[in-house]
């Protein structure tokens, strides 16, 4: 039996147990049910500004696509119709919902055929902030996967909800237009921690053995949006002095980190990737890292018109920003550069540092990156194996309702935003500081640094590892978890 139909097989006994969450793959199948939501895929335009107008592949053909609020527990059915020339895969970032729904081929969800259907439908859990996006390969093509607009919000309505604001935002961070270029740096200043230097000597090494003495490939970009608008276009933000305004954060970039800070004011964070943290901090800016979600309270007590714009002046002049405007003030936005920050998300944590358990389990992995290895791009390689569609290796198999440590080394001198599928994670170290009851399922990894997590094997089926920035997954940067 071939992959393909052994997919197709496993996908098919999820449909004799009916009392689980499952996915339809007949369009002719349950049509007595009505979706809860229909979600199309196809090509459009997004106005960017007047004079920048951009193609390319949306939800329902808005930018960023339909804001999708479920019920904590409810059962939801959605519709998915793939109306390109190509398969596709939606993937429900942040959920605890079966592999043959996650949207993962690696993990055997089948792929939405081109111009076909699929009917998906789960539970959704656990509430919060969440998203979905696609989730195919890219690799050199800029026309698929995350480089589209292929990513829309989702709201997981709690059981009990405290409301301790007056409105809230969703804000979608996101680039456009992007393009190959040789090498560059990525800052290093964005966490706190400092480099390890065993790892950065193993860096090191691995330039020295490399055939190709260049950097390879990354990806640039030259138009930068706020939920699909460039700064100075579209609707700004109206706020009256004393609103407690709860920000929603995504960032949907492919392959780049974000910082945002709004002048005279701070944010005062209440939960990571949607999940309450213990310790709510107040922070002047937010550094976000590719699929991290941030939500923040912040208070409008700094009357006049701002511009809540990234730290880069670059890219907020290209267009990553949006307006604040307080009511009664009408004048040219302002921005003020904020003192450097650098994120710690150790702040967030229970006041005792304690984790709540201890793992059964240590996993390690340490990540190198191999400079120009595959036809110009960067190779990446996980405890010296880069990641294969063919053998889906590396494999680390795990048992039910243990606790698995996830030590994470970076010999490289990229910050790497590592998520977890399916499955949600507790920081026990970041930069060599001890952590606990911080739950995510993104984090950012410095630049010759160290991170440990720790995850509860308590949602059966393959798990999906990996980089999320597109360009390092796409060329060796997985693993899969597989339950014994």
């Amino acid at each position: 039996m071939d992959r393909r139909t052994f997919l197709k097989s496993m996908s098919c006994l999820s449909l004799l147990n009916s009392a689980s969450p499952r996915i339809v793959l007949a369009a002719d199948e349950a049509e007595d049910i009505k979706p809860d939501y229909t979600l199309r895929i196809a090509t459009g335009l997004v106005e960017l500004a007047p004079d920048h107008i951009v193609s390319t592949t949306l939800y329902n053909t808005q930018f960023p696509g339909p804001l999708l609020r479920f019920e904590e527990g409810k059962r939801v059915v959605v519709d998915v119709y793939n109306d390109t020339d190509t398969p596709e895969l939606v993937h429900w970032h942040g959920q605890m919902i079966p592999s043959d729904v996650d949207g993962a081929a690696e993990e055997g969800s089948p792929f939405i055929p081109p111009h076909g259907r699929s009917r998906i439908a789960f539970v959704p859990r656990p509430s919060g902030f969440r998203f979905y996006h696609t989730h195919v390969v890219a690799g050199s093509d800029l026309n698929r996967g995350t480089y589209t607009g292929q990513v829309g919000p989702v709201y997981i309505e709690p059981k009990q909800n405290p409301g301790a604001y007056d409105r809230e935002v969703f804000l979608v961070l996101k680039e456009f237009s992007p393009t190959f270029s040789r090498g560059g740096d990525m800052a290093m200043d964005v966490l706190a921690g400092t480099p390890i230097e065993t790892l950065q000597k193993l860096g090191q090494r691995a330039d020295e053995e490399a055939q190709e003495k260049i950097k390879g490939f990354e990806v640039g970009y030259d138009l930068f949006s706020i939920n699909g608008k460039m700064l100075g276009h579209g609707e700004p933000i109206r706020v009256k002095q004393g609103d407690r305004v709860l920000f929603h954060v995504l960032n949907a970039s492919a392959t780049e980190i974000r910082g945002l800070a709004l002048p005279g004011h701070a944010f005062r964070i209440v939960a990571l990737d949607g999940n309450p943290v213990p310790t709510q901090a107040e922070v002047p800016m937010l550094w976000l890292g590719t699929a991290e979600r941030i939500s923040a309270v912040v208070e409008m007590n700094h009357p006049g018109v701002w511009v809540m714009g990234d730290l880069s002046d670059d890219d907020r002049g290209h267009g990553m920003g949006i307006v604040i405007e307080y009511a009664d003030y009408k004048s040219e936005p302002q921005w003020v550069k904020p003192e450097p920050f650098r994120w710690d998300y150790t702040i967030f944590g229970k006041k005792d540092g304690q984790p709540s358990a201890q793992p059964d389990e240590t996993i390690e992995m340490t990540i190198v990156k191999r400079n120009a290895a595959l036809n110009g791009f960067n190779q990446w390689t996980l405890n010296g194996e880069a990641f294969s569609m063919e053998t889906l290796k590396p494999l680390y198999m795990v048992h039910q309702g243990r606790r698995y440590r996830l030590k994470l080394r970076n010999a490289s001198d990229d910050i790497h935003p590592l998520h977890l599928h399916r499955h949600s994670f507790e920081l026990v170290r970041v930069g060599g500081k001890p952590t606990a009851g911080v739950m995510k399922d993104v984090v950012m990894l410095g630049g010759f640094q160290e991170v440990e997590v720790d995850f509860v094997t308590d949602n059966p089926g393959m798990t999906l590892f990996h980089c999320h920035q597109q360009l390092h997954m796409d060329f060796g940067f997985m693993a899969l978890f597989n339950y014994a």
